[in-house]
C-alpha cells in the first residue's frame, strides 16, 4: 500500500507566532540539480488571513497552477525571489551558492521577517535572525511550499529566456536539468557561458575539447 502523500500545514508556522516571532518566513531553493543556469530562492512570509487556497510543494503541481498560485501569493504575501549565479556556484559550490541565495531572499524581504523557516537539513551560515531547517519543508510548511512555487516559476521563466538566446539545448522544457536532449545538446554544441563548469557532465566535456 503507497503511502499517502502529506499536505503542508500552517502548524510551524503556527508555533513560531506561539513564541512571539510575529514574521516567519518559509525560504526554498530550487535549481541545485541543473548543468546551468542560477540557483534561486524565495523567501515568503504568509498572511495567516490570505493564504491562497493549494498551495503545496511546487513539484507536485501543474505549470499552470504554480502561475495562477503564484500571481495569488504575490499578491497576499511578502515576498522576495533572489538568485546565485553561475560564476558564484562555480566559485562556492553549489550547496553554499543555494544559501546565498536564501539568504539574499530574507535580506530583500520588505518589512524583514524575525524567523525563518528552511527547507533542508543545513542552516546556512551567518544567519541574523533566528531560523529552523525543516526536511522536505515543501511538503510541511505553507510558507515553504509557497516559496517552493515563487522560486520554481521565477527560475522556469529565466531558462526559457535563456533558450532563446541558446537554441537547441531544450532549457524551454528540461530547465537546465541534465535530460538525455540535454546532455546530446552538450556534446554537439559544447558548453555555453550559463554552464556550470564545476559540474562533472560539463566539466567532462570541456576537458575533452581541450
Amino acid at each position: 500500500m503507497s503511502k499517502a502523500r502529506s499536505i503542508p500545514d500552517f502548524s510551524l508556522e503556527t508555533d513560531a507566532l506561539a513564541r512571539g516571532f510575529t514574521r516567519i518566513a518559509g525560504v526554498d531553493e530550487v535549481g541545485r540539480g541543473p548543468l546551468c543556469g542560477p540557483v534561486t530562492a524565495a523567501a515568503v512570509i504568509l498572511d495567516p488571513g490570505r493564504i491562497p487556497e493549494g498551495i503545496n510543494d511546487s513539484k507536485t503541481l501543474s505549470e499552470a497552477a504554480r502561475t495562477r498560485l503564484a500571481e495569488q501569493i504575490k499578491a497576499s504575501a511578502t515576498w522576495a525571489v533572489a538568485h546565485a549565479s553561475v560564476a558564484e556556484i562555480d566559485a562556492i559550490n553549489i550547496l553554499q551558492a543555494s544559501h546565498l541565495a536564501m539568504k539574499r531572499a530574507l535580506q530583500a524581504l520588505d518589512p524583514k521577517a524575525d524567523y525563518a523557516i528552511i527547507d533542508g537539513n543545513r542552516m546556512p551560515c551567518d544567519m541574523t535572525i533566528d531560523a529552523q531547517c525543516v526536511v522536505k519543508g515543501d511538503a510541511r510548511s505553507l510558507s515553504i511550499a509557497a516559496a517552493s512555487i515563487l522560486a520554481k516559476v521565477e527560475r522556469d521563466q529565466i531558462m526559457r529566456k535563456l533558450a532563446l538566446e541558446h537554441p537547441g539545448y531544450g532549457w524551454e522544457t528540461n530547465a537546465g536539468y541534465p535530460s538525455p536532449a540535454h546532455l546530446a545538446a552538450l556534446r554537439r554544441l559544447g558548453p555555453t557561458p550559463h554552464h556550470r563548469i564545476s559540474f562533472a557532465p560539463v566539466r567532462k566535456i570541456l576537458c575533452e575539447e581541450n
